[in-house]
C-alpha cells in the first residue's frame, strides 16, 4: 500500500513541477506566474523530487 502512496505523489509532483517550470519559463501563459524565474526554479525542484518519490515507490513494489 506504502508504494502505491509514494508512486501517486510521485506522478503528481511531477506533473505539477512540470506545469510550475513550464510557467516560469513562459512556455504557459495565462496564470500570474508566467515569466516569474521563481517558478522557473522551483518547478524543475519539484519535478526531480516527484522522480526520487517515484523510483522510491516502484523500488519498494518489487
Amino acid at each position: 500500500m506504502k508504494s502505491w502512496v509514494l508512486i501517486g505523489i510521485g506522478a503528481l509532483c511531477v506533473l505539477i513541477g512540470a506545469v510550475w517550470g513550464l510557467q516560469g519559463w513562459g512556455y504557459l501563459q495565462g496564470s500570474v506566474m508566467t515569466g516569474v524565474t521563481l517558478w522557473g526554479i522551483v518547478g524543475p525542484v519539484v519535478l526531480v523530487a516527484g522522480l526520487g518519490l517515484l523510483v522510491w515507490g516502484i523500488r519498494a513494489r518489487r
